[in-house]
This record gives C-alpha cells, structure tokens and sequence, in this order.
C-alpha cells in the first residue's frame, strides 16, 4: 500500500501561507525566511505558488522527484512548482480545461527558469513517440533560441528576460503537444544602442563574437575584440559562470532542431553584425552656404562593410543618414539632418532593425512549432514577463510594464475570486461577499480612451506644433490633479506644492503596490518610436533575404501618410488581447521573489523581499483566500489524516467518508462555526482549528507510538525469554549427553586394558610352547642333514672314479681315430694330383687344336670380325661410361651426359628418352591416390591459369591442403559439419564483398561433391548453400589479387539475392576444385574460368562492373575494394615489383 505524505507533514514553518497565524506582514516574510534557511524555496498561498531564487543548484528538480509529484494531488505533498504544474496538466488532460501559468516577479526573481521548470516538467509527464518526442524537443530549444536574442546581463540578474512572452503549448486529447505558438511583449530594444553601467547589451552579440569561427567572423566583416564596437558595453563584457562560445553552439544547435534552414541563420547573423556595424558609423558637422548645418561620415569604411553585408548601395544608405524627406499630399520637402539627429536616425535604426528581426524570429519558430492539425487542441498558456518596478529613475519603459502588471493583478483578483465562488457554489457552501481593493481605478486612470494617461501621450504625439514632455506633464496636471492616484507638484491640488519630494518634471502614480515617481522625460521620443521614412525606403532596397519582410512600409509603392501608431497604443492594444485570452483559461499563478541584490546564496534581505511582498499584493491575495474558509480537504484524506483522534472511525471506519468526518468532528470540542461540510470536502474557517486538529493528531500518534513501543518490548522480552530457555534445555541436553559419553568411554577404557594384560598372558604362553617345539623341530634336520651329507659325499666319490675310468678310453679311441684319418687324407690327395696333371695335359692339347683352327679362321674373316669387335668395344665403353654419368632418378632433373659418338645420336636421344620414362614411372609408383588427386589438381591449375593470371606461379610450390580448417575435428564446427550431409572437399575462410560499400565479411566456405556453402565464421551458421548445377561461371582477374567471383545462371534459386563477389589467399586451389568438381556434378561440360580484369555481376536487380586497377591501395600490400558509385565495384590491387 502507498504511504502518502501530507502538505501539514514535517512542515518547516507554514507551508500555505493562508494558514499563517498571526497574519501580519512581519510573520509573513518571517515563515519565508525561515523556510528560506531550510531550503523550501517553494510556498503555497491557496493554489498560489511562491518562489524563492536560491541562487543555486538544488536537489529537488530530478526525474525521481518529477516521478514522485506525477499524478498527486496538489496538497498532497510539501510545496513545489511541479505540484502546480502537475495540476494544471491533469485538468487540462482529464477535465478538457484550458489552462495559464502566470509567472510574475521582478528581473532576477527566477521567472525564465520557472517557466523552464514548468515546461521540463509537462515535456517529461506527457506522451512518449518519435513525433510527440520532437514537437517537445522543438518546444523546449525554443528557449535558447529567444534568451540569446531577447536576454541580458544586468545588475540584478546575469541572464534577464528583456521583454515578456506569452506562449500557448497546444494538447491533443490524449495531452500529448502537438505544438505551440508564442507572443513576445515589449522588447527592451533601447538596450541595444545604450546599457546601464555595469550591464550587457543582448547576449547574442558576445555569443556572436565569442564562439563564432575565424571564417564566419571573416564572412561578416567582424573582430573579436569587444572594445572596436560602440554598441557593447565594455565594462561587464565578460560575466563569471557564463560561457558565451558554449552558448553560441547551444543556440545554433537549438535553432536547428527548432526548424531553421542553414541560409536563415547566416541571414540572421548578418543583420546582427549589421547592427553592430551601425553603431561604429560615426558623424561629424559640416556648414552649408545658406548657413545651415549638416551632418557628414566621418570613416566609410564601416559604411561600406555594413552596405556589403545588407547588399544595399552605399551612397543610398549615406544619403538617408543625412536628409530627411516629408511628404505632404502632393509635396516633399527634403530638409538635412545635424549631427543629433544623424545620430538619432542611426540608434533608432539600429533599435527598429533588432526589434524587427526579434519579431520575425518569433514568427519564424511558430512557423516551425504550431500545430499540424487544425482540430480543437487543449491549451495551456505560460506567461513569463516583467515584474512590477520601482527605480530610482523610472521612465516610460516602467510606466508601460506597471501597467501591464495592473493589468494582471486585477485579472488574478477577479479570477481567484471567481473561483473561490465557483468552489463554494460546487460545495454548496453559502457565499458571503468578500472586501479587497479593486485597483480598476488605477486601470482606469492609465487606459482611458479620453482622459487617460496613454491617451493622453497619444494625443500630444499626434498634435500639430511644439510637443515636448513639459507640454505633455502640464496635460496631466490640468485633466488627472483630481484624481485619487495622481501626484504631481504642478496640478491644481495645494496638498503637493510643497512636496520637496516631489519634482517639478515629474508625476507619482499610487499603484496598488505602492506609489511610483515617474520623470516625465523621454515619455514623447520613446512612445513615439519613429523612423524616418528615407531609413525605411533604404532598408527596402537592400539586396537581403529579409530586409523586405522587416520594413514592408519602405515599398515605395504602398507610401502610407498615415502616421504609424504609437509604442503605448501598441501596448495598450496587446495587452487587451492578452488579458481576453487569459480570462478564457483557468489560471496557475508563479509569484517569483529574489531574497538578495547580491545573487548569493544563503542571504536573506528584509527590506528587498518585503518590498516584492507589498508590489506583488501577496498579503492582499491571502486577505482574499481567507476571508471564506482558509482550508478545504476532501473527506478521504481528511479522514484518513485525523482518524486517530475519535475510537468510533480508529482503526478503520466502513461507512461513507463524509459520515467519519461527522462522527469524527462531533467527537472533538470545535465549535461548529468553524467548519462546514461541503458536496466532496470539508471547510475549516480558521486556522487555528486546523492547527488544534494537527496537535491533537501529534499527541494520538506519540502515544499510539508509545503503545507501539510497548507492545514491541514485551513482544520482544517474550522472544528473549523464550529463546533463552530453548537454549538452555539444548545446552543442557548437550552437557547430559557429553557426561555420559566421558563415562562410557572410561568403562571401555578400563575394559580394554583388563583384556589386553589377559590376552598378553595368553600370548606370552602360547610363545614359549611354540618355541620348544621349534628347538625341537631344529634339531631333528640338524641330524637329518648331517647324516644326508655323510651318503652323499659318498656316492660322490663313487661317481667320480667312474667318470675318470670313462675320459681314459675316449682318449685311446680319438687318438687312434685321428691316425686313421690322416693315413686317408693323405692317400686322397695322392690321387687328386694324379687327376689334375692328366687335365692338364688334355687342356694343353685342346688348346693347341683350337688355336690352329683359329688361325685358319681368322685369315679368312679378319675385317669384319675386327669391325665388330672395335664396335662392341666401343658400345662397351659408351655404356659403361654412361652408366659412371647417369643423371638423378628425380622426373625434374633435365640434365644428361653429352654423346661422345656422333653415330650414336639416335641412341643417345632414345635411350635419354626411354630413361626419363623409367624414374617418372619409378616416381609415380612410390605416390599414393591422395597424393595423385593433388598432382592432377596441380595439373589442372597449370592447364586454367599458367600464364594467364599473375597470382599462379606463387601457387606452384604450395600444396593443395582442401581442408584449411580441419572442420570434422574442431570442435567449434561441430554444429556446421553436422548441417552439411556430404564430404567436404575444401575448407577454407574467405571474405564476401559487401555490394554496398566494397568492405569485406568473413565467412567459411565449404565445397561439396553436390554444392558451395557459405557460413557465418563466429555462429556457424549457414548463410547461403549454392548447388553446383546453378553457377554459371567463375570470373577472376588477371592480376595477383585474390577475388573471383560465382557467377550463378539466371532463373536458378539461388540468384534471387544475385551473384557473390569474394576473396581468399587460396584462390587457385579454390577454383581448381570448383573447375574440377562443377563438371562432375552438373554432368555436363566443365565449369567455365572467365578471366578477365573487367566483369559484370548480377546484385539483386542491378548489374555491377567489377573492376580491377594497378595501385596503392590504404590496406598495405593487399588488394582493397571500394564503391564508386552505384554501377562500379573497383579494387585496387598492389603494383608487383
């Protein structure tokens, strides 16, 4: 179940200050100081929220905290902005009610930063989508965009709104954005052409000049050296925590996801270096003839460069600085202008070229941020815009925006009450007519269309004659000297004429938070804003993009006469429409308050925080939630909260809640004047009701504390208790356990030993008779043996006489023997020399029989029998000396002895060849099948690519190894080998060409009996499986790289996704076996080898040439492949030396 906190809960001072008791301005500012201390930034006054700048960074704006405020209701937790922001989305989203947050507070109270809050705040709680995702994007870099241009550093704030702006964020019904547009009021435009001491012109210059780069800064004629402008001010240039180059970035960046085209932001930058420009032109005076004086340049150069960058023509542009045409009717008159009001005419200028340009950025992001659809969209409205101001020196700017501020502090005191009473009518609560002040006679005073005071101003600029702020100050005194809330020294009323506070050119107005001097100086120049028309003509002629759009009144054909209407009219006329649109919405108020002029944290300032009090008419708004019911709560958190205080609804009541509110309160001594019970809440008049309520709760829950506390201490004591006599009955349990065991094992002890002396007893025994009969043992083989040694050295020596008898007659008999045998031997060779000498005499006699048959012989036939033998002498000796040369038996040795004999040629040559026949069929006889399988490839390869592609020769004396991978035994191919059914002929990993950008993947191929296998090198997984019978051809290059190509028959299942363009260190081997195997499976004609350095391939619906050039590729020495465009794929293969 969700614990929910309360608003009342841990409360640091009064967290709703309509339950601040005693109500007084000391206590009021009292509460928020010391919530200040603790941190609170944030108090409530009704639905009203109060901010306090801190100053600093603090940890209750992250995404756990919007999480935690994210649909709750408003006093449901401690105040904070998301509290109002949430609330304001939920009924804008569930009850289809328009809704406005006003943000008021003077410059650096924390008003942009509020409204940044708000905005964060509904970007994160609102739909999710890529659509709805940038419309909030869009919506939110609209910030940067308009603080860069619309913001400045002052003295009481580094990053201050310098004009107000009003935008509506559109819903659809769901409450996702659908857009926005924005309003922008009252651009502080003399800030551009003069600052304060100690302030900033707008931001976006120093950005500009700060962050842009040396070329766009060269691009727009610019220097980054602050001092060469006139415009800037150089004593606060720079400002501490602020990064103006981070910021340019930021805001180029914002304005291109806002929507801005490349050619907008240069323009834009051009007309902001243009103003620039423009405060560098400088005049000097110069006498005419007739005696009048003119202005004149005095350096055109900077003329030339601001003439350059708005494309417009110098002499035009010099020629406005230094007349002036009136036209009247039928007639113009051209009248110069002096050095003032040459300088006039550049600042005004300058003032109306920003102030335009700001106006069409504001346009231009509602072009970008509105609303696609033109359905009826949710609107919530966020107002960020000045505060009430009292200077020292206040002026026609402060008149303007205390007017607007009048303005909205009637419409806040109609609107609360209005929905004080629409509440009190839902709750059926009876109405009582409330006391306030009604500060619409001060209204009256400023917007009267006769007698008021911008009317008034109006009418004086528009007079024919001398008009000057003394004539428009003696208007005042003679038609407002009566009213209530004008002082002036002059008027008719004596009261003021010796008022020494009072100066003579100036006029006090008492506003509803307090009176305001006002120096009627500047008030005609600044409401008139004029232009003069030769400026305005001029800008029309300019060559840039925007000039046109910015001063459409210098078209000289649309020449209106008609005096252009006043800065206070406009005012006056925007603000009207503004507060109708905010009268149509439910409002959301943000009153913002700065705590010190230092911007430190930490730092408290009474008098300055009870000055924002009294303007911002904060005692005024509690007086009015207070004069009903100054607290309201619906019955389920009410009884939820205090049920405690009454035994009928604690623990738990389970009737209606509205009956336990009533049982609950006529249980309690409070008056019943003191609260009424409305439809769904219940009403509570005073405070200090409340407070006894939360007493009463205090005391019930620290004695529902105490009886808790009590409870858990005996509960506890009880479980001490318990386990401690479980624990001892264990224990002793244990003891009785161990006791006992200590005693069996002493009984076994002594056992033991009793039992070991009987058994030693028994031993000993059982010894002794063993050894007697051991003793008596021995002795019988002692005489055993002795007596066996006596017989059997006796038959010893018998044995012996025997054999001495017996060596004795085998002597006599070899002796006799040996004679015997030497008588032979001498008899056989007696006989053998008889033989050998009758061979002799028979051989001698032969021999001379033969010889003379020979000689009879020889005389006959001695030629040829001597050519026969020379030459069968002469064979013998060829052969026996070709056989001491005889080359090796290794088939590649081409080396053979030379042929000594010319007549043996033929010989020579067949028997070279015949030899060669013989070691290669000696060398095949030794190769196995695998090994002959290899060598045909290698013959194979010869036949496809010797001298025809570069990369062969490298091949030959590498073998073809097929299985690279060794697929069957790695584990890791395990589940590859088990997908592909038949025996794999090669392995290897090659890279597949990406068709799109030329970069290679790795990928293994496989190569079967039946077809090419290509699969992921990590996975394993197949990727694509080619039968055989589907490729067409193989395409190569003639060039040493390592890319081939599979070209696939057009029609086949396989060339849905088109060809494969791939690459391997092993390309010879691969298409060899592709060569070899295609023929076998296809049955037909062997696979076609296309090789050529130019080739088509068939990628999906496209047909690509794949083309092969000499170069140096980024790669090192390997070929690299690269996309041309989308019809060429080109590699580049390494220059061979």
């Amino acid at each position: 179940m969700e614990v929910k906190t309360s608003l009342l809960d841990n409360m640091i001072g009064v967290g709703d200050m309509v339950l601040l008791e005693p109500l007084s301005e000391d206590s009021f500012i009292e509460n928020l100081r010391k919530r200040f201390d603790h941190n609170e930034i944030y108090t409530y006054i009704g639905s009203v929220v109060i901010s306090m700048n801190p100053y600093r960074s603090l940890p209750i704006f992250t995404p756990e905290k919007v999480e935690e405020y994210r649909n709750r209701n408003f006093y449901e937790l401690s105040p904070h902005i998301y509290a109002l922001a949430d609330e304001a989305y939920r009924s804008l989203r569930d009850q289809d009610k328009d809704q406005c947050i006003l943000i008021t507070g003077e410059s650096g109270a924390g008003k942009t930063e509020a409204s940044k809050l708000v905005m964060s705040y509904v970007a994160a709680v609102c739909g999710k989508g890529q659509e709805v995702n940038k419309v909030k994007e869009q919506l939110l870099q609209s910030n940067p965009v308009l603080e860069a241009f619309g913001n400045a550093k002052t003295v009481r704030n580094d990053n201050s709104s310098r004009f107000g702006k009003y935008m509506d964020i559109e819903f659809d019904f769901k409450g996702d954005p659908l857009g926005g547009v924005i309003s922008n009021y009252l651009l502080e435009k003399s800030r551009v052409v003069k600052q304060p001491r100690g302030e900033r012109n707008f931001h976006v210059f120093y950005q500009l000049l700060s962050g842009a780069s040396d070329d766009t800064l060269k691009k727009l004629k610019l220097d980054r050296d602050f001092s060469k402008y006139n415009y800037l001010s150089l004593d606060s240039a720079v400002v501490n925590g602020l990064d103006d180059a981070a910021n340019f970035r930021t805001v180029r960046n914002a304005m291109q996801i806002v929507g801005f085209m490349e050619d907008e932001v240069q323009s834009v930058l051009e007309l902001v270096a243009a103003v620039l420009k423009l405060g560098d032109i400088e005049f000097k005076p110069e006498s005419r003839c007739n005696g009048t004086d003119e202005s004149r340049i005095k350096d055109k150069n900077d003329l030339k460069e601001m003439c350059e960058l708005l494309g417009i023509e110098q002499s035009v542009l010099e020629r406005a600085f230094s007349y002036r045409t009136v036209e009247a009717r039928l007639e113009k008159v051209s009248t110069t202008l002096n050095v003032a009001q040459a300088y006039y005419a550049r600042d005004a200028l300058a003032k109306n070229l920003y102030s335009r340009l700001f106006s069409w950025l504001v346009t231009r992001i509602n072009e970008s941020i509105k609303a696609q659809t033109k359905a009826r969209h949710k609107v919530m409205g966020v107002l960020d815009i000045y505060g009430f101001e009292i200077f020292e020196d206040n002026s026609f700017e402060q008149f303007i925006i205390n007017y607007c501020n009048e303005k909205l502090q009637q419409i806040f005191i109609e609107l609360t009450l209005r929905e004080e009473q629409e509440e009190y009518v839902r709750e059926g609560i009876e109405w009582t007519n409330i006391e306030y002040f009604n500060n619409a006679i001060i209204c009256d005073l400023i917007e009267n269309h006769q007698n008021g005071i911008l009317a008034m101003l109006d009418e004086e600029c528009l007079r024919p004659g001398t008009v000057t702020d003394e004539t428009f100050l003696d208007k005042l005194n003679t038609i407002c000297a009566e009213h209530q809330h004008f002082e002036s020294r002059l008027s008719k009323s004596s009261k003021f004429l010796t008022d020494h506070s009072l100066p003579h050119n100036c006029f006090r107005i008492q506003h509803y938070a307090g009176k305001v001097l006002y120096r009627a100086e500047g008030f005609v120049d600044k409401n008139n804003d004029l232009l003069y028309r030769d400026l305005s003509q001029a800008m029309y002629k300019a060559n840039h993009s925007l000039m046109k759009q910015l001063f459409p009144e210098g078209n000289p054909t649309k020449v209106n006469l008609k005096r252009p209407p006043t800065a206070g009219f406009q005012f006056r006329a925007s603000v009207g429409t503004l507060m109708k649109n905010l009268q149509t919405k439910n409002p959301n108020y943000i009153r913002c308050i700065k705590p010190n002029d230092k911007k430190a944290s930490h730092i408290f300032t009474d008098s300055l925080v009870c000055h924002q009090v009294r303007y911002l008419g904060l005692m005024e708004n509690v007086r009015v939630r207070r004069a009903g019911y100054a607290f309201r709560q619906a019955y389920e958190p009410c009884l939820e909260r205090y049920k405690m205080l009454c035994k009928r609804t604690w623990p738990h009541w389970r009737g209606p809640a509205r009956e336990g509110v009533e049982v609950l309160m006529a249980d309690l001594p409070v008056p019943a004047e003191e609260f009424s019970y409305g439809r769904s809440k219940i009403f509570i008049r005073n405070p200090r009701t409340l407070f006894f309520l939360e007493e009463r709760r205090r005391q019930c829950l620290q004695d529902l504390a105490t009886l808790i506390q009590k409870i858990y201490r005996g509960w506890k004591c009880r479980s001490h208790f318990l386990l401690l006599k479980k624990s001892q009955i264990v224990v002793a349990a244990w003891y009785r356990r161990y006791a006992q065991e200590k005693k069996y094992q002493k009984i076994k002890s002594a056992t033991t030993v009793v039992q070991s002396y009987t058994r030693g007893w028994q031993a000993r025994k059982l010894l002794r008779e063993l050894k007697y009969q051991k003793r008596c043992e021995e002795a019988v083989t002692t005489i055993s043996a002795f007596w066996h040694g006596t017989q059997a050295r006796m038959e010893l020596r018998r044995l012996k006489q025997e054999a001495r008898n017996k060596r004795a007659v085998t002597v006599i008999w070899a002796y006799w023997q040996g004679t015997k045998a030497r008588r032979e031997l001498r008899q056989l060779k007696e006989e053998a020399r008889n033989r050998h000498a009758v061979s002799v005499i028979w051989a001698g006699w032969q021999g001379t029989k033969v010889r003379r048959e020979y000689r009879k012989f020889f005389r006959a036939n001695a030629g040829k029998k001597i050519y026969d033998f020379t030459i069968q002498r002469i064979m013998q000796k060829y052969f026996l000396g070709l056989k001491s040369t005889m080359p090796s038996v290794s088939p590649i040795d081409k080396s053979w002895p030379a042929n000594p004999y010319r007549f043996l040629d033929g010989v020579h040559t067949e028997l070279r060849r015949i030899f060669h026949l013989w070691r290669c069929k000696k060398y095949r006889s030794q190769f196995t099948e695998e090994k002959k399988a290899v060598y045909e490839e290698k013959l194979e390869a010869s036949k496809l690519f010797k001298d025809k592609k570069a990369l062969y020769p490298s091949s030959v004396s590498q073998p073809f190894k097929g299985d690279y991978l060794e697929i069957s035994k790695n584990p890791k191919y395990q589940k590859l080998n088990s997908a592909v059914d038949e025996k794999v002929l090669l392995a290897d990993v090659v890279n597949k060409i990406n068709r799109a950008n030329g970069k290679g993947t790795a990928r293994i191929f496989l190569l079967t009996k039946k077809s090419v296998v290509l699969a992921d090198q990590k996975t394993g997984q197949v990727k694509a499986s080619v039968p055989l019978p589907d490729l067409a051809s193989v395409s190569v290059s003639t060039q040493s790289d390592g890319f081939f190509a599979l070209r696939l028959k057009e029609g086949s299942a396989s060339a849905v996704k088109g060809d494969f363009l791939l690459s391997s260190e092993h390309l010879i081997e691969i298409i060899t076996k592709l060569h070899r195997t295609g023929a076998t499976a296809a049955d037909s004609e062997q696979l076609n080898v296309d090789i050529s350095d130019e080739f088509l391939l068939q990628f999906k619906h496209d047909k690509v040439c794949v083309k092969f050039i000499q170069g140096a590729p980024k790669n090192g020495n390997s070929a690299s492949c690269k996309r041309k465009n989308n019809r060429l794929l080109e590699v580049s293969v390494p220059t061979t030396a």
